[in-house]
């Protein structure tokens, strides 16, 4: 019997033909690489692989584009919504997302996030928030817990001195210019379905130009965090979810 053989029976998952063989630059345990894969999985089955322009950030993520075979533009840090903005316009027909992280999306590019939300424009935004910048050095990000230790914060988040974290979904919840914004994750089989579904309505609201999808991913950094890939997994489900809580946050 021919060992290199797959029985069909055997073959639990078919890697998506848009996924690209090059080795990944993310940390082992970081959650990025899940993300890009349901990105590909679902461009792939809308049949949009032709007709999709992603913008890539800077960030842990800049490299996007090297594993999802797609048009993608770079953006300076945090102008992804204003160029993808750009793109929609000059192409109504091409499915457009931003891909970008909570230091990206709510500290410099706030303004542009809000303001893309508050046009409406018919942009998908893909938000991976693990609340620590990741790829700089692990400073304290918008979204970094009230105690949560930081580079920048060693002590922890002093709401005195740093304020509070912010939930940006829920701001952009109530902009008038959003149709769909929800909050994920994927540090589970059955949270991974569930954050392609999300990613997959995001899509299809932006292919019938109902507005600004946002979709939130509640992530881990166990390198930022210092911990291990399976207790930063553990002090995510503990920590995080219960302040940023998952699911819909708006649906119209």
């Amino acid at each position: 019997m021919n060992e290199n053989i797959i029985a069909p029976e055997n073959l639990v998952y078919e890697k998506s033909k848009l996924l690209k063989d090059n080795v990944m630059h993310y940390c082992p345990g970081c959650n990025h690489g899940t993300v890009h894969r349901m990105i590909a999985e679902v461009i792939e089955e809308m049949g949009m692989e032709h007709d999709c322009i992603g913008v890539s950030p800077v960030g842990c993520a800049v490299f996007i584009y090297k594993y999802i075979d797609v048009d993608f533009a770079e953006a300076a840090h945090g102008r992804a919504p204003a160029i993808a903005t750009a793109m929609k316009r000059l192409n109504p027909d091409k499915l457009v997302f931003t891909y970008q992280g909570d230091g990206d999306l709510s500290a410099i590019g706030a303004c542009e996030t809000l303001h893309a939300c508050n046009r409406g424009e018919n942009i998908a935004i893909i938000f991976v928030n693990n609340a620590i910048y990741g790829m700089t050095g692990g400073q304290m990000s918008p979204s970094t817990l009230v105690g949560m230790k930081a580079s920048t914060c060693p002590y922890g988040r002093d709401v005195e001195l740093n304020g509070y974290p912010m939930k940006i979904s829920n701001i952009l919840a109530e902009l008038e210019g959003t149709c769909y914004v929800t909050r994920q994750s994927v540090h589970s089989a059955a949270a991974v379905r569930k954050a392609k579904k999300a990613i997959r309505k995001a899509f299809d609201n932006s292919m019938a130009k109902k507005g600004t999808s946002v979709v939130e991913i509640v992530a881990s950094c166990n390198s930022g965090w210092k911990m291990t890939p399976y207790n930063a997994n553990k002090w995510l489900e503990e920590n995080m979810f219960p302040f940023y809580q998952l699911g819909d946050l708006k649906d119209r």
